[in-house]
């Protein structure tokens, strides 16, 4: 590894620290693409009812960490800090003054995972399972097999 140069370490002194990517972060809320598992638009999180999608993977990545759009109302925040909190995910809101971006929440690991798919076009409908119900005459005429 090369020692810096006086150069360098005065500009990192004046700037703060050379960060990869900095249109990238500024897209996905702080993370880089290649470690989110799911990112939602802000019209996907604006929408009442929470994508099960993300619970499920919240499950599946116990490591993982939850960054929210700050430019977002908190109401339409809250339901997916609950579901976070439900895993025991940390959660951040990001709030950007100087870049507006789309993405209105990301779920990240804090290494690359390269996932290649990461945005959700759909809700998954959960069909809950449905015991088999019994008509009228299986319950008037019990059918006995105790012989």
């Amino acid at each position: 590894m090369k020692k810096p140069t006086v150069d360098e370490v005065l500009q990192q002194g004046i700037y703060g620290t050379i960060e990869t990517k900095p249109e990238e972060r500024r897209k996905f809320l702080g993370s880089l693409r290649e470690r989110i598992i799911v990112a939602l638009t802000k019209k996907q999180v604006a929408e009442t009812e929470v994508y099960p999608q993300v619970g499920q993977l919240m499950k599946k990545y116990p490591g993982a960490h939850l960054f929210l759009n700050g430019n977002m109302g908190y109401a339409q925040l809250s339901k997916y800090v609950k579901v976070a909190s439900k895993h025991k995910i940390g959660h951040t809101i990001v709030t950007n003054k100087e870049h507006d971006t789309d993405i209105g929440l990301v779920l990240a690991m804090n290494h690359a995972i390269d996932k290649e798919e990461i945005y959700l076009t759909k809700k998954e409908i959960v069909i809950p399972k449905q015991n088999k119900k019994k008509g009228l005459f299986s319950k008037l005429f019990k059918r006995k097999s105790n012989k």
